[in-house]
């Protein structure tokens, strides 16, 4: 279950996504930011979430309301819904993988320029087509239970890892790639005044290691209860983020090295959604036996992203079956009900880019909402009986119980400061919950989302199994 847990983590998030958002702020001054938050926000929310998961072996929903109290089901029905918000789009990433290695198989690509490729297949309907058969292949997998699951990351996972690590070395080994490499490592300090680098550190941060998500918890429902919940959270945040930077490596280098000073600049500012569509084929054309090793690359591409997609439909499918739907019937209902709602993000760009931005930030709230539980369950209270528990190998120290204070904290300031920074760029532009990247657009749809939750709450605690009157965990560990 590790393995898979591993795979959950390592996907599209560390191999399309980290290259941009590390081009689009700033390089080696997101990276600062993006390590600090690694240690203060992913990995004490990833031990949050292997222990609340092992202790109630319900999905977020009754999760929360066993652990804090059947008022606060909201609180793990907002976490589900963002990640299942995410897989909405998700599965559009997975389609543009499949449809890139149907590609290198027939020679589309590199024989067409790789950017050419890209702008006319993303937002077509054969975008669609593949967001389609992305889901199918999601659904399948996780109709087959959780040894399917393992069975499947067993095998896909350690295939992605040897790929980036060669990849890597090659990149690094080409003419001009030094130069990526002192953008991706060199910070500019003035650069970390800006709160959307900030930002973009923690989002990437859950991201890049499912903190905050509730996967994890959804899958740590399977585990041994005498499983060593520290030694596999340290391993889980510090070996997906390692891939991550091989990722970033592969990437970066190869934009830089490929496109020559003249337009690197070009390429850090666009940071698009198509960076690792474009440059890394540039990359496979230049070794030999490029084609197959691009179908490869391609290949385990849509492996990360299918191992990833796979967790979502789990977490979304636990949810149901935890109000009492049948298993099969609730992993049939999410594939149709995802398929239907990634459908604007397959046809849109535009549409793309705004679910990304908004329940990536969104998962910041997610993480509040696990430290917020923590501290009402009790922080010391909570790593003596839920992390530290009898036969761990790593105990876990009281510097943990700070960290989960300043996930609390941090996320508020983070918050605010986007507020403060966003208003001097005029309130009617911040509000604007048409713009695909405001404040209004975001607090426009976390509103409606809050709202039927928080309305419906005792609706969903009591068909999640939530038992009234005080939260009592010792009912459940």
């Amino acid at each position: 279950m590790m393995l898979a847990m591993l795979g959950m983590a390592v996907g599209t998030g560390n191999i399309w996504r980290f290259p941009r958002i590390v081009a689009t702020n700033g390089g080696g001054s997101f990276l600062f930011a993006w390590v600090i938050f690694l240690l203060v926000w992913s990995v004490p929310l990833i031990l949050v979430e292997f222990a609340v998961g092992k202790a109630t072996r319900s999905g977020t929903v009754a999760a929360f309301g066993k652990l804090i109290g059947r008022k606060f089901a909201w609180m793990g029905a907002w976490v589900g819904w963002c990640a299942t918000a995410i897989m909405f789009y998700y599965s559009v990433v997975m389609g543009w993988c499949i449809r890139h290695f149907v590609a290198a198989l027939t020679g589309a690509i590199p024989g067409a320029t790789p950017e050419a490729f890209w702008e006319s297949f993303a937002a077509s309907p054969s975008a669609l087509l593949t967001h389609a058969v992305a889901m199918t292949l999601g659904v399948l997998v996780v109709a087959r239970g959780v040894r399917g699951i393992e069975q499947v990351a067993r095998v896909l996972i350690p295939s992605l890892v040897v790929l980036v690590i060669v990849l890597a070395i090659r990149a690094v080994t080409l003419p001009g790639a030094v130069r990526g490499l002192e953008f991706m490592f060199t910070p500019d300090w003035a650069q970390l005044s800006d709160y959307r680098v900030w930002l973009a550190a923690l989002t990437q941060n859950a991201w890049d290691t499912g903190a905050g998500w509730g996967l994890i918890l959804t899958y740590a429902v399977y585990l041994r209860r005498r499983e060593d919940t520290t030694l596999n959270a340290f391993t889980l945040g510090f070996g997906n983020n390692s891939m991550s930077l091989l990722a970033g490596i592969m990437v970066l280098c190869t934009a830089f090295a490929m496109a020559g000073p003249e337009v690197a600049n070009e390429i850090v500012g666009a940071g698009n959604e198509g960076l690792t569509f474009i440059w890394v084929p540039q990359l496979f054309s230049m070794m030999p036996g490029g084609r197959f090793f691009m179908a490869l690359f391609f290949l385990a591409l849509v492996f990360a992203a299918w191992t990833s997609l796979i967790s979502m439909i789990e977490l979304a499918t636990r949810v149901l079956r935890d109000t009492g739907l049948p298993r099969n019937r609730a992993i049939w209902f999410v594939g149709v009900v995802g398929f239907l709602a990634g459908v604007p993000s397959a046809l849109s760009m535009g549409f793309f880019a705004n679910q990304d931005f908004v329940w990536s930030v969104g998962l910041m709230l997610s993480g509040f909402f696990f430290a917020f539980a923590v501290l009402k369950y009790g922080v010391r209270r909570f790593r003596v009986e839920l992390v530290n528990q009898a036969g761990a190998d790593m105990k876990i120290g009281r510097w943990w119980e700070v960290t989960m204070v300043l996930c609390l904290i941090g996320s508020v300031v983070l918050i605010v400061w986007w507020f403060l920074q966003a208003r001097g760029e005029g309130w009617r532009t911040a509000f604007d919950p048409f713009s695909s990247f405001s404040i209004g657009t975001v607090l426009f749809q976390w509103l409606i989302v809050l709202v039927l939750f928080w309305l419906g709450n005792n609706w969903l605690a009591k068909r999640s199994g939530v038992p009234e009157g005080k939260a009592e965990l010792e009912r459940v560990t």
